[in-house]
């Protein structure tokens, strides 16, 4: 059976609960259960979960020759994504601190340290790319020199380009041009999200655009189709931190769409996956499997995931 390539930012990340935003300023706090530290990133969020719902997984990113690196490969290795593609290239790994607070809101600071200026070896990515049918790229510089290379196998690419304001994104372009399957967020969105999903279309001949409309549910645009539509968000439980939920979105939509070339039924199944990982409080935290999904949707009960 062939792996999905995830090639993608990884980072330690630390989460903060605040009472709220603004945040009132104090000289010390204590927020008994309210600091957490866990690896994450949109690479690391996005392999994991798949590995979660059950695809398998080659996992491609950098991290540093540090204590934190040597974090990362071990909780590689206990979520089952192994550490054959996980490069340590830099003198530190990239770290990031998400303030969140009661009601779900979050801020995120992130520090790529010079992770942007790293290549990734050509020869893993080769390796990986032979065992592949779908190449996620993340848009993370190391993965841009890998999408003429995966259109030239044949594989078609899947990206989120995240929040994005203009076509002609100097940095995104790229990403936007190669994706089979593009995913973004409305946040910085300059027309309405179905006049930009056909703009992207008409543009790039994207097949699948989905765009997150955060409590709103997503936008899907099938070109095939001519279809452009809103599905609907679902609560499963309450929300704790939005962290994560437009990773969570992406890769719970690729993993269903895979296998059932049905991008209705995978999106839809995609938010109610994204709709139960908001309830965690860190980024990769909160996944289902398969199978709890789907008892999830028949209305039955799932153990607690943080």
């Amino acid at each position: 059976m062939t792996k999905i390539l995830v090639c993608g930012h990884t980072n330690m990340e630390t989460t903060l609960a605040v009472e709220q935003f603004p945040i009132e300023y104090s000289p010390m706090r204590y927020p008994f259960f309210g600091i957490q530290t866990a690896v994450a990133g949109v690479g690391y969020n996005i392999a994991r979960a798949l590995t979660t719902l059950g695809s398998r997984v080659n996992f491609l990113t950098l991290v540093g020759q540090d204590v934190a690196g040597q974090q990362v490969q071990q909780q590689a290795l206990a979520d089952g994504l192994g550490t054959a593609y996980i490069v340590a290239a830099m003198p530190q790994t990239a770290q990031a601190v998400i303030l969140y607070d009661r009601q779900g809101r979050r801020q995120g600071n992130t520090d790529l340290k010079d992770v942007q200026e790293r290549p990734y070896p050509p020869e893993l990515f080769h390796q990986a790319l032979q065992e592949s049918d779908l190449a996620i790229l993340c848009n993370v510089n190391y993965t841009r020199p890998f999408l003429a290379q995966a259109q030239q196998a044949g594989i078609p690419i899947a990206t989120d380009v995240h929040t994005i304001a203009a076509i002609d994104d100097a940095y995104n372009r790229d990403y936007m041009a190669a994706a089979t399957i593009l995913f973004m967020s409305d946040e910085r969105l300059p027309v309405p999200p179905e006049q930009w999903a056909r703009l992207l279309q008409n543009e790039f001949c994207t097949e699948i655009v989905v765009i997150g409309l955060g409590a709103q549910g997503a936008l899907l645009a099938v070109k095939a189709d001519n279809f452009c539509e809103r599905l609907p968000a679902v609560q499963t439980r309450p929300v704790v931190n939005t962290i994560g939920a437009g990773d969570a979105l992406f890769s719970a939509f690729n993993h269903f769409y895979r296998t059932s070339r049905d991008p209705y039924t995978a999106l839809q199944k995609a938010i109610r996956f994204a709709s139960y990982k908001i309830g965690s409080d860190g980024a990769a935290a909160g996944f289902l499997s398969e199978v709890e999904l789907e008892g999830l949707a028949r209305g039955g009960e799932v153990k607690s995931k943080k």
